[in-house]
């Protein structure tokens, strides 16, 4: 079954025009068999008008005429370019039941104590929460601070342990990655220091130029004719 526009008006239509059975158009068009009965009986769906599936491109005549030969033929629909584009390809929001809301707090805890190399965009990702409330946590100024405690966030039922291993994992190796560049650019290979070559000591003027010329038997004795 593919999803087609305004499938109750489908059905309306359907039911109204063909000799299709409840499966066949329930199929065809999403709904449950007993809702397509009440249509058929007037309780479903009284005030739609019904929209006819070959006109708009959703249902080929081929098709109709092969289930309503045989009625355990079930039709397949044409693939409409509307339908697609009307589908939203965003991932749905992360849902936490509000019985498990109170324990996000807890679970934050346990990050800040235990994985500070994960960052607060991953744990409001990971848990469905927002930024100030994982900075309220980490600072004690939530309103619930004084009943606070960490949490493994598995055992609380907020997320999976593959999902919080491979979190984990790629915030260690981002950590690595980050403090292997900062220490490559300060700290000089060992071998390089082993091999330079040490330094020449610093020149020393000879005493006698630091005392002055040494005194001379002519200088002692007086000159000799």
């Amino acid at each position: 079954m593919t999803d087609i526009l305004m499938p109750k008006a489908t059905a309306v239509w359907l039911v109204d025009n063909t000799s299709l059975t409840f499966e066949q158009i329930a199929d065809f068009c999403g709904l449950h068999p007993l809702e397509v009965r009440g249509i058929a009986d007037g309780d479903v769906a009284r005030d739609i008008r019904g929209a006819d599936p070959l006109v708009n491109g959703q249902l080929t005549r081929e098709e109709l005429d092969k289930a309503q030969n045989d009625e355990n033929y079930r039709m397949q629909a044409v693939v409409s370019r509307h339908a697609e584009l009307m589908k939203s390809h965003k991932p749905a929001p992360k849902y936490t039941p509000v019985s498990r809301r109170q324990d996000r707090p807890d679970a934050i805890a346990w990050f800040v104590r235990n994985h500070p190399e994960v960052t607060d965009a991953q744990i409001a990702k990971l848990l469905g929460t927002t930024k100030s409330t994982i900075e309220s946590v980490r600072n004690r100024t939530h309103w619930n601070s004084a009943n606070i405690k960490p949490v493994d966030p598995v055992t609380l039922g907020l997320v999976g342990q593959l999902a919080l291993d491979e979190l984990v994992r790629k915030a260690a190796e981002k950590k690595a990655r980050d403090d292997a560049k900062k220490g490559g650019a300060t700290l000089q290979p060992a071998d390089a220091a082993e091999t330079a070559e040490p330094a020449e000591p610093e020149f020393v003027p000879e005493a006698r130029e630091r005392r002055g010329a040494e005194p001379t038997a002519e200088s002692v004795f007086g000159r000799k004719d």
